[in-house]
């Protein structure tokens, strides 16, 4: 009970810092791209039916106001800590799993593979999209995305922590990173974007640098947390 307590805490530590520092990060990055493809997609809307004047200044208290904006940000953030502290935890638990020593250094490289399994990866057959953009069937999506992570996940922990890999295993590591890329995942019939095609790439790019500084701050933070709660205590 006591390790799995230094575990958490380790874990919190790391997924609090680095969750507050990608929610900056997307305030100033991404966050402003959101809203302005939202304006693309709200002009692509049809105009709606009459509603009452009660419901008419719900929607523009939750839209509009700062207090809508105040409420919106303030889920955003606690959206990117939750997720840091998951992810954390995730790493941490590879960790102590590999029983191999661990420090931020180390703990980097950790973060960079978790940039590959649970962002580049998957991003490549599915890039993040703003509002507005034509997607294929959820469950689909979410089943490819899945198996692609897991997948990969797998096929990286073959290469990298089998001790000394033989042919067959390299190669049953390659083919668990491509199979999915090769499968492909699920795309629209037809594609549209009401926002600008420069607008979504903007989005793609600035998501993709953000995933990039968050999972290697995670790591680096997770590492040096891990070593100093887990390992020297």
């Amino acid at each position: 009970m006591q390790m799995f307590r230094r575990l958490f805490i380790a874990a919190a530590s790391a997924g609090l810092l680095s969750g507050l520092f990608v929610a900056l990060v997307h305030q100033v990055t991404t966050v402003p791209l959101i809203l302005k493809a939202e304006t693309f997609e709200s002009a692509e809307e049809p105009a709606a039916p009459a509603v009452s004047t009660e419901a008419a200044d719900a929607h523009d208290h939750d839209a509009g106001t700062a207090e809508g904006a105040f409420d919106r940000t303030a889920k955003s953030i606690g959206a990117d800590l939750l997720t840091g502290i998951g992810f954390a935890l995730l790493l941490i638990a590879g960790y102590a799993v590999s029983g191999r020593a661990v420090g931020w250094r180390q703990g980097v490289n950790w973060g960079l593979a978790g940039f590959a399994v649970f962002m580049l990866a998957p991003s490549l057959g599915l890039p993040p999209e703003v509002p507005g953009t034509a997607a294929a069937e959820l469950t689909a999506r979410q089943a490819w995305w899945l198996a692609t992570v897991l997948m990969t996940a797998g096929g990286l922990a073959l290469l990298f922590y089998v001790q000394e890999p033989k042919p067959l295993w390299v190669a049953v590591a390659l083919a668990l990173i491509v199979v999915p890329q090769a499968i492909g995942a699920p795309q629209p019939d037809q594609y549209e974007s009401a926002a600008p095609e420069a607008l979504a790439h903007r989005f793609l790019v600035a998501t993709m640098i953000a995933g990039l500084l968050f999972w290697a701050v995670l790591g680096a933070l997770s590492g040096y947390f891990y070593k100093r709660f887990v390992v020297t205590t």
